[in-house]
């Protein structure tokens, strides 16, 4: 039998809870809140949305708003991958049209409509994400990943000789935004004043306008500075695409980029951490070999995604999705976390996802996130150094005394306290030295024993040659790394 279509309610019961309480999580119609719910309240809502409506459910947002949560991994990915049906342009949702939606209105940063590739369509999609892309293709990739490991020696220098530090505040609130600044080409705005207002321009607090107009002003100058003056980064790279960006679509451009890949990455690099910090298993496993940093960042996405879900999608036309009769106008959210633990690609969620891409933590279709591999390299290269530095690091607090800042988008980690033995500091711009073979050590686990020195059969008459020394797979592993 197919559901009744779900339409925007109009009214509200006299008899229930007022508009905008999440009193008992149900509002007009009978429809349950996605609003003031902690991430674990969330995440039982949409099992009981799934076992109610299936993949496709109907919910409400903030005020009551209708909206289409999608559950199901297929139907995400369907929604993602079909332009036709789907629209991320905000200016054709129903309630945005006829004035339901306010300006006051909590979710406006995300449903204010920008003249951003991530709003776009058609030909004006292809000319924005065409200079995103082209630009993200100049990016040194191995300079980058090198770039990482310097700028995680420095963080775990401020910290490594107190034997203790917060791995949220003190590192993984700080190497997104370090690395960012180093390829947008303004590494001396790297500062508290950015980190901070990073955190805060996506909040939607009374300091966020703030917090955006500092951003937006380090932004358009180094747009103008690189605009007179083009340099080998991915401002100037940006700047100079065949595209032709006008300043002020370099400069959001910027911004977006800047936000979307701080906040996520550092959500990222904190739940791994916690992860390794607080799963036995988990280290055992990174310890033993049997999964190796990066494999550990994917089973990351899988089960705690960066972002949870994104507001939204708009249906250009009426359509089906996950057996709903979608209308024109209807307003979708992209469920990130619910998807990927639809029982129908995973049906045990303990398993292990080691080798599997197909989360939906970066999306997917033509909205697919762009800079994705950056992502990753911050958080493989930031906690194997990490971890590296500091392999004795244990959990300083009891696990069920961490907290998190939930909203509909994702869920932040406040802290992630940890205490080790203190170290001394270390040169970040040391060039490695090779030890002697007498000073080598002999306990790294490798996959392949390390070979002893070659000394060659002395051919008379000429003199023995001096000995070969080989190296092993580590210290290979270690020249290749730091682009030696």
């Amino acid at each position: 039998m197919t559901p009744e279509p779900f339409t925007p309610a109009g009214t509200y019961d006299p008899a229930g809870p007022p508009p905008g309480c999440p009193a008992h999580g149900i509002g007009p119609g009978g429809l349950r809140r996605l609003y003031g719910l902690g991430a674990e309240d969330l995440g039982e809502v949409y099992e009981t949305l799934r076992a109610e409506h299936g993949t496709v459910a109907p919910a409400l947002l903030h005020d009551d708003v209708p909206i289409w949560v999608v559950l199901g991994h297929t139907e995400n990915m369907h929604m993602l991958r079909t332009p036709s049906h789907f629209s991320r342009d905000t200016r054709l949702w129903g309630p945005m049209q006829d004035g339901t939606v306010k300006p006051t209105h909590p979710m406006m940063p995300h449903l204010a409509w920008q003249p951003l590739c991530s709003h776009a369509e058609g030909e004006e999609h292809l000319r924005l994400r065409g200079a995103v892309n082209g630009a993200i293709s100049t990016i040194d990739h191995r300079g980058v990943r090198r770039h990482i490991n310097r700028a995680t020696q420095h963080l775990v220098n401020r910290f490594c000789e107190r034997g203790s530090a917060d791995l949220v505040s003190q590192f993984a609130e700080r190497l997104p935004m370090m690395v960012m600044c180093e390829i947008f080409g303004m590494p001396d705005e790297y500062n508290d004043r950015i980190v901070e207002a990073a955190r805060d321009l996506p909040k939607g607090t009374e300091t966020a306008i703030e917090s955006n107009a500092y951003i937006m002003d380090v932004l358009t100058r180094l747009t103008a500075r690189r605009r007179a003056a083009p340099e080998d980064d991915f401002t100037s790279h940006l700047i100079n695409h065949p595209a032709r960006l006008t300043d002020e679509e370099v400069s959001q451009h910027l911004r977006l980029i800047l936000i979307v890949a701080y906040e996520s990455t550092a959500n990222l690099l904190a739940n791994v951490l916690r992860v390794v910090l607080t799963d036995p298993r988990f280290r055992a496993q990174l310890n033993g070999g049997q999964m190796t940093v990066p494999q550990a960042v994917e089973q990351s996405m899988w089960d705690e995604p960066p972002f949870s879900a994104v507001l939204g999608y708009f249906a250009k036309q009426d359509a089906e999705l996950g057996g709903q009769r979608i209308r024109k106008g209807d307003g979708l959210i992209m469920g990130i976390a619910p998807g990927n633990v639809d029982p129908r690609v995973r049906p045990d969620t303990k398993a292990n996802m080691q080798g599997n891409r197909s989360h939906l933590a970066f999306s997917g279709g033509p909205h697919e996130c762009p800079g994705q591999d950056i992502g990753r390299a911050i958080a493989d290269v930031g906690v194997d150094a990490l971890l590296t530095r500091l392999p004795d690091a244990e959990l300083a607090c009891d696990e069920d005394e961490l907290e998190w800042e939930e909203t509909l988008s994702n869920r932040h980690l406040v802290a992630l306290p940890v205490k080790f033995a203190p170290r001394p500091q270390q040169d970040v711009m040391a060039r490695p030295a090779h030890p002697a073979p007498s000073q080598r050590r002999n306990d790294w686990q490798v996959s392949t024993p390390q070979r002893e020195p070659v000394v060659p059969e002395p051919v008379a008459p000429e003199p023995a040659p001096e000995p070969v020394v080989r190296l092993g797979a580590f210290q290979r592993l270690l020249r290749w790394w730091r682009g030696e």
